[in-house]
């Protein structure tokens, strides 16, 4: 027998000890074309579905019915018996009415803008469109209680008998069957919360506090669960365009709605006692970020009371085969509606094949016990919490029985079951340890309280130090840890030497996460990478290790960095770092020359102290975390960043007196169906008289990598300055036109347009001081000063879903003359996964 068969049969089994019906099929014309939105409903129940753009369908129900009606206008109504609990891949056939020919239509093809109904209905929501109902009020608060699970899917024999489940084979009695793909999955994780959310909109200031945390094999891994709350955001679906993994989908309530999707007016019912009407969207073209389905819309308010969308399957999205979301409305009055009930289905998959493996994630979100216009104080919403409450996470089943705004069904409550169990398996944990050093970069060893890492830094390679090996660690107790120890230590075979660095930190308030940090690094390291200093004392560029460039990276800098801050978070996302930095700094190649006149002669190493004063904005900000160290749970957020540096000769025998200021702003901008922007703008200036080693060098790149804030033409130290005004731009627009053409639709590729520039000068006095003419290593130092250096590219991403290629041109500083060596035309590129 079929091994497949013999496995289908014996889950077929088990589904059919419970009292449940399912049915899956499809739905064609008498032309074997399929029927779109077909209406399959259990006979005598209010429990259906309609059938997708290939008239396919599944239908499931907790309990027996003994017969399935299957209907559309303008075709005759079938009624099928069904014999058995569990009926999958039926094919069913509508036969047109007789005496309704006339009235027959097929939702397909375009549909007119004019004299349509459903458009007329989609004009009046426009007119009565409100925001969220909750704007209406001054103040509000709710209950929120929030379920999110993840599945793998397509569960069949080869998975169960594979050596991965090897010794786990229990965990696949928690199969079960999807009720809006019909595939089978096995649920692997699932995490509950209940919160209170409270909000001001005179202040615009909202704030969720966690009453109870539970989810199975994680229970205090917030790294896990902010990133499953930023996966699914919230949403409006009365917004133009409604953002999931970090794409723009267009809205088919949106006023753009009618020159991207078609509208059916298909039905019409009282749902709670209100009349309403139904109306079928799908897209206009394909590889459009667009979904399908269907909504009612209340006949007096224009309120929406039910919504279904689907993401289409041509949608240029990587990662994500299925998005699936329903929306439940409760319309209290004409002017007040509020979302009752939201559940969002994903099928993360490789590739988007109907029979490819992946990993279904489910949120299902309840809202309750909604109170209005309750002042609270401004700074009950500033205040941040700064603990790990360990109660949260450990609530007793009382506490969840009471607060659940649903029960969990059997399959749920298998799952923390089956996980407990599958915690104890020697080979899960090894697993799960693997998946660990994957995402941190950290080697944990449990009888340590000590990691190994990070292991990507482990090789490395430049002009000077040649092939270079590292190993390092860090103190590791907890995810809350309120101190941590972090070192490494490197060898170059080529220079032969050893490099060392080690730095700690403190958390000594939490409330106002007070910070003092300090550390000691030798290393050699291309500080002609960046024009802002890394705080980060263990901290290397890039550029120090780059493999293979465009020209030799010989212009490395031996640096010896003590370092000493104080850093304080008084308001949310807010930073003020007081910090003091000893450094010397000498060249590390025979070919690059850091020398500067002095009254006494030529000098070649740098020793200075330098303080420094800055402080960080980070606007909506999310973090991880409560410990000396948090991570950042979302990346859509503006970044400000101002610094004030104080060099003083007076202290600890420095070389030189200056002061250095610098501002920068990073913004990404959302762009709705036009993709996203992200821009940049940076400025400083330094006051005195300071040598190449202190100068800010605009940051070129020599690598064969797009790394953004930096020149792809540009090689290190080509352009030199003490005041400087960059701008960097860069839009992807996510395929918006390359999805209309043809031949290239398929392909989902994504244009990216590039844009940079700088304008800097530099003092006579600082470029005499470091004009040595006795060494030819000496540097010509320039500076774009007659006007702004700039270069622009056009790139392609998405090839083959991971990697991106540039094509950068410089716009200007192109004479052979004063330019001899300069790069007119480059390609870069680089890998990532992205949606």
């Amino acid at each position: 027998m079929n091994v497949k068969l013999l496995f289908a049969l014996f889950f077929l089994g088990i589904f059919s000890s419970f009292s449940q019906t399912k049915v899956s099929g499809y739905v064609f014309d008498e032309f074997n074309e399929p029927v779109s939105f077909a209406n399959i409903i259990f006979k005598g129940s209010t429990q259906g579905t309609i059938t997708d753009e290939n008239g396919r369908f599944y239908l499931e129900s907790d309990e027996t019915w003994e017969a399935l009606t299957v209907s559309f206008i303008g075709y005759e109504t079938l009624i099928i018996p069904l014999d058995k609990k569990v009926n999958y891949n039926l094919k069913f056939v509508l036969k047109e009415e007789a005496d309704q020919l006339d009235q027959v239509f097929i939702v397909s093809g375009k549909q007119s803008k004019k004299n349509n109904p459903a458009i007329d209905l989609l004009r009046k929501i426009w007119e009565n469109k409100r925001s969220n109902g909750l704007k209406q009020f001054k103040q509000y608060e709710y209950d929120k209680y929030e379920k999110v699970e993840f599945d793998i899917n397509t569960i069949d024999s080869a998975l169960i008998k594979s050596k991965l489940f090897r010794g786990m084979e229990f965990v696949f009695n928690q199969v079960d069957t999807s009720r809006v793909t019909g595939k089978t999955y096995l649920p692997m994780f699932i995490n509950e919360a209940i919160s209170k959310v409270y909000g001001d909109n005179l202040i615009n200031k909202e704030k969720e506090e966690l009453k109870g945390n539970k989810n199975s094999g994680f229970s205090d891994n917030q790294v896990i669960i902010d990133f499953v709350d930023d996966l699914y955001s919230d949403f409006n679906v009365y917004d133009n365009y409604l953002k999931f993994f970090d794409k723009s989908f267009v809205s088919p309530l949106s006023r753009t709605g009618i020159s991207t999707y078609n509208y059916v007016l298909k039905d019409s019912a009282f749902i709670d006692n209100k009349w309403c009407y139904n109306i079928i969207y799908y897209p206009r073209r394909k590889n459009e970020l667009t979904f399908k389905g269907d909504f009612w819309v209340a006949d007096t308010t224009y309120a929406i009371k039910e919504i279904k969308l689907q993401a289409s399957k041509s949608a240029n999205i990587n990662w994500v085969k299925e998005i699936y979301i329903e929306q439940e409305f409760e319309v209290l009055n004409d002017s007040l509606f509020l979302v009752k009930r939201d559940y969002m289905m994903s099928d993360f998959a490789f590739n988007k094949k109907e029979k490819s493996r992946g990993i279904y994630g489910k949120r299902t979100t309840l809202y309750n016990n909604y109170k209005f216009d309750i002042e609270k104080d401004k700074k009950f919403y500033e205040t941040e919490v700064n603990n790990y409450n360990v109660d949260v996470y450990n609530r007793d089943d009382i506490f969840w029985e009471e607060n659940r705004f649903e029960a969990l069904n059997k399959d749920e409550q298998g799952v923390y079951k089956m996980l407990d169990t599958l915690k104890t398996v020697k080979k899960f944990k090894r697993l799960y340890n693997l998946g660990s050093i994957l995402a941190s970069g950290y080697i944990e060893f449990n009888t340590l309280p000590l990691d190994y890492g990070p292991i990507f830094s482990t090789f490395g390679f430049n002009e000077v130090e040649g092939l270079r090996l590292r190993t390092g660690g860090r103190t590791y107790f907890g995810r809350n840890d309120l101190w941590r120890l972090e070192g490494f230590l490197a060898y170059g075979f080529r220079d032969d030497k050893f490099k060392y660095g080690i730095s700690g930190k403190w958390l000594i308030d939490k409330k106002s996460r007070l910070i003092i940090s300090g550390g000691n690094r030798r290393d050699v390291e291309q500080i002609g990478a960046s024009l802002t200093t890394s705080t980060d004392v263990l901290g290397r560029s890039l550029a120090s290790s780059s493999v293979v460039g465009t020209s030799a990276n010989d212009k490395l800098t031996s640096i010896n960095l003590t370092s000493l801050a104080l850093e304080i978070e008084p308001l949310r996302n807010v930073i003020f770092r007081l910090g003091g930095d000893y450094r010397t700094l000498e060249s590390a190649s025979p070919t690059f020359s850091l020398d500067y006149n002095t009254p006494t002669g030529v000098e070649s190493e740098i020793k200075q102290f330098e303080s420094s004063l800055s402080v960080s904005y980070f606007p909506k900000r999310k973090m991880t975390g409560f410990g000396v160290e948090r991570k950042i749970a979302n990346d859509y957020f503006a970044r400000l960043f101002a610094k004030v540096s104080v060099g003083d000769k007076s202290i600890f025998n420095s070389d030189f007196d200056y002061t250095k200021v610098q501002f920068s702003y990073t913004q990404p901008w959302q762009m709705g169906g036009f993709g996203r922007l992200n821009t940049t703008i940076e400025t400083g200036k330094t006051f005195g008289e300071v040598p190449l080693g202190l100068l800010s060098v605009i940051p070129g790149n020599q690598s064969y990598f797009s790394i953004y804030n930096t020149f792809s033409q540009l090689d290190f130290y080509e352009f030199v300055s003490d005041e400087y005004a960059s701008f960097h731009f860069e839009h992807n627009f996510n395929g918006r036109f390359f999805s209309r053409i043809p031949f290239l639709r398929k392909l989902n590729l994504r244009e990216i347009v590039s844009v940079r520039g700088v304008m800097g000068n530099i003092s006579d006095e600082n470029r005499a001081l470091s004009n040595v003419p006795s060494n030819p290593n000496n540097l010509q130092l320039k500076a774009p000063n007659k006007e702004p250096y700039y270069e622009y590219s056009f790139g392609v991403g998405n090839i083959f879903k991971v990697f991106r290629i540039d094509f950068n041109f410089r716009g200007n500083y192109k004479d052979k003359v004063l330019y001899p060596e300069a790069r007119k035309f480059g390609i870069t590129g680089s890998f990532g996964f992205y949606f």
